[in-house]
């Protein structure tokens, strides 16, 4: 075992970065640089590995040619072959590079000899190990300084017609995707002038070797609105590029036609644009046209891509009589924009003071300066009846926290209730004006910091100390099937390791006074799995109380008109669960679309709409334009329990939803396509999903539009399992749990 704190300051003492990227046919060659701090004598092992990011699959290459520099700093080198696993590559989306470092013990004693805080047991560990014993690391890979281009690396797999593209994340890691085909654009220089004339520099590449070799190659500049309307095109000039033929000489691609040049007026732009009041933007795309067996072809226009922060700076002009701002800059996804806006010194003043603040905010001094302010705030006298409540981090007005709140609103007039409300879903909070604070604000601080009581559905940051007398109610959001916490072997989220994961699990669930059960099965599973230790409140949860209140008529199509849907057809759900091991960074997970909603829009949209509820934890936004009047994204809709109401018919895969969904007596179908990995390496079930499920488990779309057929067929009865489980998992639910909460803890 190695304590985290040695971890981190090994990986800060070895450093490994990329110097170098080269590329050919048969191989991928990486210089790496270690710092001077990491001395040889220490490793026993290092490799470069190849991860699927989603998965388990890897690929190594021993590391070799160790040497030093003149700055005492040393490099090695790994030659990746890439004919045994460049098939297997394009068969996942992402692939991250790492090095493994094998440590001798010795490293790892005088480490913990330097810390200033000591993990005993890690430390008593190494010296009762035997003295050959080695310690494995993986380290990602970054680059050193100014990142490489990548672009001119990119492999093309022609049974696939897909990219393999190496690439820098944001933070200089070393990744790499596969991609469809496609032109890619860079920008590599960017002037202005002060009569508002653009000069644009950059170059294209393409994966195939003959395309960008010919001067006659033809590339034009487009500007398009949001919607990808062209508002104005230009041709650009070819400019010659033998130094990227230089670096693609290995993988035999001829690039000495690929740069461009071109002068913009946007003047006449920002004319077209004078009178309309709302800030406008417009988005650079490149267009290549070149010929292929004697025919031209012209490819999709792609986003033109800023390597470097672009700004040319804010400019003031007159347009038909009105000030306007504009500017030319790179956007978050590095695609270059042109910016028109209204133009007023009190706006101007605003965004420089808010982005001055914003750095700030955001510097670490600050950050450990708030949370002491927090530790010191939280021993002031304690404001009697103040109550904080909190769904999914501020994001929604939802879930147990609400059932509670309207009850109390209604019932309990002697509280000070206080919504607490993520700073970009505000609106939410003021449509149904309701009393909040800003998370994480002044205001909030001082509020947080005094409240007699804290009710919340998620676990709290641990810095937040909870002061000595305020009360922690933590209401949780479903039933479980899934191991939780404790119970989880390994856990696969991005950013935290099981063991840490598993330590502030504990410390969280030590401060809550009261958890809400909905039924005996979960209490016992929650106090196990939570290593819960207080008082267990087993009422039911009180968000379904609204499943039994108002399941009527009029409600029911009140919901329907106010959200959009037609009241002639059946309304089916799907409301799919996350997977820990798909994700973009800490935090922010993606959803991989499994059904195939042209087959379902075929096979039952003359009866059925389908209306779709991601997790809160998926980052993805659905793009369901194409099935316009079938599928409707209702993911950010305020509460679900709406959805609920109004749906004759649940998809799931292994989401607790279907605990909640069975007050309503309703059928369930169950799409589980990729069981077999959920159960066996990502979570598994606390009982025998596969047996004792509410419903069928279908596996392919085909199989789920049969299932619903059957049902329709049957007059929407529920499945033979439907009974007893609903003995097991409903019985408590009879519309009165919050009642039961609120006399409790606060009466």
């Amino acid at each position: 075992m190695i304590s985290e704190q040695a971890e981190k300051q090994i990986k800060k003492m070895m450093k490994p970065m990329i110097t170098h990227f080269g590329a050919s046919l048969n191989e991928w060659t990486l210089t790496i640089r270690f710092d001077p701090m990491a001395n040889e004598k220490y490793i026993k092992r290092m490799e470069v590995r190849l991860c699927d990011r989603f998965g388990d699959e890897s690929f190594s290459a021993p590391i070799r040619s160790v040497e030093r520099d003149e700055n005492d700093y040393w490099s090695a080198q790994a030659v990746l072959a890439l004919e045994p696993i460049q098939q297997s590559l394009f068969e996942r989306d992402y692939w991250d590079f790492f090095i493994r470092v094998s440590i001798d013990q010795s490293l790892l004693e005088q480490v913990y000899a330097e810390l200033d805080e000591v993990d005993a047991d890690a430390a008593a560990n190494v010296h009762e190990s035997a003295p050959d014993e080695t310690v494995a690391l993986d380290i990602r890979l970054r680059a050193a300084g100014r990142r490489q281009s990548l672009d001119v690396f990119s492999i093309y797999n022609e049974e696939n017609d897909q990219m393999l593209i190496p690439y820098y994340t944001n933070r200089k890691r070393l990744s790499l995707r596969v991609d469809e085909v496609h032109v890619m654009s860079r920008i590599d220089r960017v002037a202005i002038s002060r009569n508002f004339m653009l000069t644009l520099e950059g170059h294209v590449v393409f994966p195939f070797s003959d395309v960008l070799s010919r001067p006659d190659i033809q590339k034009k500049i487009l500007l398009v609105d949001a919607d990808e309307k062209i508002i104005a095109e230009w041709r650009a000039e070819n400019v010659e590029r033998p130094d990227l033929t230089e670096e693609a000489k290995s993988l035999g691609r001829n690039y000495d036609w690929a740069g461009f040049s071109i002068v913009l007026d946007l003047k006449p732009i920002a004319t077209q644009f004078a009178d309309v009041e709302a800030p406008t933007s417009l988005y650079f795309r490149m267009e290549l046209t070149h010929k292929k067996n004697g025919m031209l072809f012209t490819e999709h226009p792609v986003r033109i891509l800023a390597r470097r922060k672009v700004i040319t700076g804010r400019h003031i002009i007159k347009l038909n009589g009105l000030k306007k701002s504009l500017i030319v800059k790179r956007n978050r996804n590095h695609s270059l924009v042109f910016q028109i806006a209204p133009y007023m010194i009190r706006d101007a003043v605003k965004r420089k003071v808010r982005r001055s603040v914003g750095r700030i905010r955001k510097s670490k001094a600050f950050i450990a300066v708030y949370h002491r302010l927090f530790q010191t705030l939280s021993h002031l006298p304690q404001k009697k009846n103040l109550v904080m409540f909190e769904s999914f981090f501020g994001r929604q007005y939802s879930c147990n926290p609400r059932a509670i709140y309207e009850y109390m609103r209604d019932h309990c007039p002697e509280y000070q209730l206080v919504w607490i409300a993520n700073a970009n879903y505000i609106d939410l909070f003021e449509q149904y004006q309701l009393p909040y604070v800003k998370r994480f604000s002044l205001k909030w601080l001082m509020l947080m910091t005094r409240a007699n009581y804290w009710v919340t559905n998620v676990r709290l940051p641990l810095w937040m100390s909870k002061p000595k007398d305020t009360i922690y109610l933590q209401t949780w959001h479903g039933t479980p099937l899934k191991r939780l916490a404790l119970d989880m072997e390994e856990v696969h989220m991005p950013g935290i390791n099981t063991e840490k994961y598993k330590r502030d699990f504990l410390a969280e669930t030590a401060r809550w006074n009261y958890l809400i059960s909905p039924n005996a099965y979960s209490s016992e599973i929650f106090a196990r799995a939570f290593g819960f230790e207080n008082e267990m409140i087993e009422s039911g949860y009180p968000r379904n109380d609204f499943l039994y209140q108002s399941n009527d008529k009029g409600t029911i199509d009140a919901i329907k008109d106010r959200i959009g849907l037609p009241k002639d057809k059946k309304v089916i759900l799907y409301a799919p669960t996350w997977r820990d091991n798909q994700f973009y960074g800490k935090g922010r997970y993606r959803f991989e679309l499994a059904l195939d909603l042209q087959r379902m829009r075929e096979s039952l949209g003359e009866d059925y709409v389908l209306i779709m509820r991601m997790h809160y934890l998926i980052a993805d936004h659905l793009d369901l334009s194409e099935f316009k009047g079938f599928a409707y994204d209702f993911s950010h809709h305020e509460d679900i329990r709406e959805l609920y109401l109004i749906s004759d018919l649940l998809i799931t895969d292994y989401s607790s939803v279907f605990f909640d969904y069975a007050n309503l007596k309703r059928p369930m179908l169950f799409f589980t396509y990729d069981i077999e990995d959920y159960r066996d390496h990502l979570r598994g079930f606390y009982f025998d999903f596969e047996k004792k499920a509410p419903g069928p488990l279908v596996l392919t779309t085909d199989e789920l539009i049969q299932a619903v057929k059957k049902i329709a067929e049957s007059g929407f009865a529920v499945s033979d399992h439907f009974d007893e489980f609903y003995q097991k998992f409903c019985l408590l639910e009879s519309g009165h749990s919050a009642e039961k909460v609120v006399k409790r803890v606060f009466k």
